[in-house]
């Protein structure tokens, strides 16, 4: 799927895709290369499903990585979320990549999600610090429509993933 991501340096909108990991040439990303999640791991997990955000100009970087999963065979479940370690913080490269995963996700909720499931999204934030979980909370809160559901569950609802794909999927910024 064709996305849009944003340059940070420069503000220019530079096109991107999102792809099953199975169609890719590259390894997966991992914690020795400076992610936080073994994302070659959980993809041979069974009925874990990886993409990756890519450039269109260099498909051989990895921008971002989601790990999507049917719960049970009915609730869509996002396991993983990552952005590279080079588009977060002060050196961020690129805006956007966790906004189009968790979008794609999101479309991915409407397609697989049975009639109780269809258009929620559900995931934990687990985190080795309370104050980091509560501050990942309020941003899957403030910006991608995230509701908290128990201690460390949160979802999606339909009318949040539907903003979320208008809003990151229809290839405008």
């Amino acid at each position: 799927m064709k996305v849009k991501i944003l340059k940070v340096k420069d503000g220019t909108v530079t096109d991107a895709l999102i792809l099953n990991s199975k169609s890719l040439k590259t390894a997966l990303p991992s914690i020795t290369d400076g992610w936080r999640f073994n994302f070659n791991k959980h993809a041979k997990k069974a009925g874990f499903e990886t993409y990756v955000l890519v450039k269109e100009e260099t498909p051989e970087r990895i921008e971002g990585c989601l790990t999507f999963e049917m719960k049970n065979k009915v609730e869509p479940y996002m396991a993983f979320v990552e952005v590279a370690p080079h588009n977060y913080g002060k050196i961020k490269e690129y805006e956007k990549v966790a906004g189009c995963l968790i979008a794609y996700a999101c479309r991915l909720s409407f397609l697989r999600g049975d009639d109780t499931y269809k258009g929620w999204l559900a995931f934990d934030v687990l985190e080795e610090k309370k104050e980091d979980e509560i501050k990942l909370m309020v941003v899957y809160s403030n910006n991608y429509n995230a509701l908290k559901f128990g201690e460390t569950t949160m979802v999606i609802p339909p009318i949040g993933s539907e903003k979320l794909i208008n809003e990151f999927l229809n290839n405008e910024l």
